[in-house]
């Protein structure tokens, strides 16, 4: 068609757009957190912004759903230079951090060789990622955002570190391969469940329910039962019941939305609650068995996210005394297990 008419694509100055980083960039990137997990490939679900690190603070930190990796995000809105590295550095010391993200318009070589550095001779538990911000507009448009990750871990390196330290563990391999496949066949049937391409080894696999704390986790359980689950684990046990039992005065008009009864544990001596449904199911069950399985489940985690998703974000848990985190839930989120263990009840 000759004669058709085109806008030209025009890149903007990211400064043009937010005035200042910490007080309306940070605060943009937080709501839009979805934009930065889909380039990544991950699941981060935010826990504080500005969160203080001795006499600084970091401009986000959350954590990677599923496996409960701390991330931290550092952003500036001018290319990138040494103070923003050393800070970056200063951040991943001070809070323990397993994922690190830099976020600038422009990368210099030196500063995109340094995170590469850092991916290749740092433990494979640490990931460094290096993200170029762009906007774009044509015409009269609003500007439109757009990620490009410049610097990352191998992702060879990563799958070599894996299978190396999983080589004689079967069973892991199995939770691994069955809940790839689970992610595909959910993110075939609702592409924007979640961003996250990844899985681990161990008996369950967790997705963000879309407040912090909370997850939709399909899970391998104890005596032979497979699960659907909302886990409910902010590190706080007081906040935890809070939420269950609010969300629990709901019970009746939850169980006609999802259209099946539910089982409530409230779990007073552990600190997490969880809500799910379950039928029988085995990770050793035969091939059919566990192909019904998936598609079971993937029906129940976008029913669980419909009714759930805006109950969870209007709790008011507000009244939840604050405690030190502690370490005696039933479930432990790290990968380092020995074995992997199927969800007591």
């Amino acid at each position: 068609m000759t004669n058709a008419k085109l806008g030209k694509l025009v890149r903007l100055d990211p400064r043009k757009v937010w005035d200042d980083e910490a007080r309306q960039f940070t605060p943009w990137l937080a709501e839009n957190i979805a934009l930065l997990n889909e380039a990544l490939g991950l699941d981060i679900e935010l826990v504080e912004r500005e969160m203080a690190v001795g006499d600084f603070a970091v401009d986000l930190f959350g954590k990677e759903v599923g496996s409960g990796r701390e991330v931290i995000i550092e952003n500036q809105l001018a290319t990138t230079d040494h103070n923003h590295l050393g800070q970056l550095l200063t951040y991943a010391a001070g809070l323990e951090a397993k994922i690190i993200i830099w976020i600038s318009p422009q990368f210099r070589d030196e500063h995109k060789q340094g995170l590469d550095w850092l991916n290749r001779h740092t433990t494979e538990a640490l990931s460094f990622f290096g993200v170029e911000l762009e906007l774009f507009q044509i015409g009269d448009s609003l500007p439109a955002p757009n990620f490009t990750v410049v610097a990352q871990p191998s992702e060879w390196r990563e799958q070599v570190a894996a299978s190396t330290k999983l080589e004689h563990s079967e069973r892991m391999i199995a939770y691994h391969d069955f809940f790839l496949d689970l992610l595909n066949r959910l993110k075939k049937r609702s592409p924007s469940f979640t961003s996250s391409r990844r899985v681990g080894y161990s008996s369950w696999l967790a997705f963000g329910a879309g407040r912090s704390g909370f997850g939709f986790n399909p899970a391998f359980a104890s005596g032979g039962r497979f699960q659907v689950e909302l886990y409910i684990d902010t590190f706080n046990k007081e906040m935890n019941k809070l939420a269950f039992d609010q969300l629990q005065t709901e019970k009746a008009q939850i169980e006609k939305s999802l259209g099946e009864p539910l089982i409530w544990q409230r779990l007073d001596d552990k600190r997490a609650c969880r809500i799910s449904v379950q039928r029988e199911g085995r990770i050793d069950s035969p091939p059919e068995t566990l192909g019904s399985l998936k598609d079971w489940a993937v029906d129940e985690l976008i029913k669980f996210r419909h009714v759930f998703t805006s109950k969870i974000k209007n709790l008011d848990l507000s009244s939840a005394p604050q405690e030190v985190p502690s370490t005696d839930d039933d479930r432990d989120i790290s990968q380092s297990e020995s074995l992997a263990k199927e969800v007591q009840p």
